[in-house]
């Protein structure tokens, strides 16, 4: 990744007290009162603390699980996995690539078709960006996956091949 997505004193400071305690202390929100599990705008979702590119709208489903849930990161590399045996049973922990954010877990009980996982991730760990504020925000490489995603075109193309 051409960016540094390091967490800064500055940028822990302006988290609000929720969104630290979930991406700094391993948190999870409460089901159902979060803000991004029921967003249905095109966008993409970025870790809160350090602003890197996480999640795409396109890859968002309603797993009914409460939480926003994704079917793949917007790049493998911008997520790190651990196992998380806190809750007395083995779970998958799912953490940002760059500033080492809690991001919530991975599960393999996603959609088959597209590639079984689900990715239950908090919203307080996540700052959406919609599709009209992409360029604004810094993130106008990630329009061609909106783009992509209204054509066939963009089918036969990988998620990397479109970001570069």
């Amino acid at each position: 990744m051409a960016n540094d997505y390091r967490k800064t004193p500055e940028a822990l400071s302006r988290l609000t007290p929720e969104q630290y305690r979930v991406t700094q202390e391993d948190g999870t929100e409460p089901a159902f009162r979060n803000r991004y599990w029921n967003n249905h705008e095109q966008g993409i979702y970025v870790d809160v603390a350090s602003g890197q590119p996480l999640f795409s709208s396109t890859d968002k489903y309603d797993s009914r699980s409460g939480w926003p849930s994704f079917t793949r990161p917007i790049d493998p590399a911008a997520v790190t996995e651990k196992v998380d045996r806190a809750l007395w049973m083995k779970r998958t922990e799912v953490r940002s690539a760059g500033a080492d954010s809690h991001l919530g877990h991975v599960f393999d009980d996603g959609p088959q078709e597209a590639g079984g996982l689900r990715y239950c991730m908090n919203s307080a760990a996540l700052r959406f960006i919609p599709v009209a504020q992409l360029e604004d925000e810094g993130y106008g490489e990630f329009r061609v996956l909106f783009d992509a995603a209204s054509s066939d075109a963009g089918a036969t193309t990988t998620r990397q091949e479109q970001a570069s």
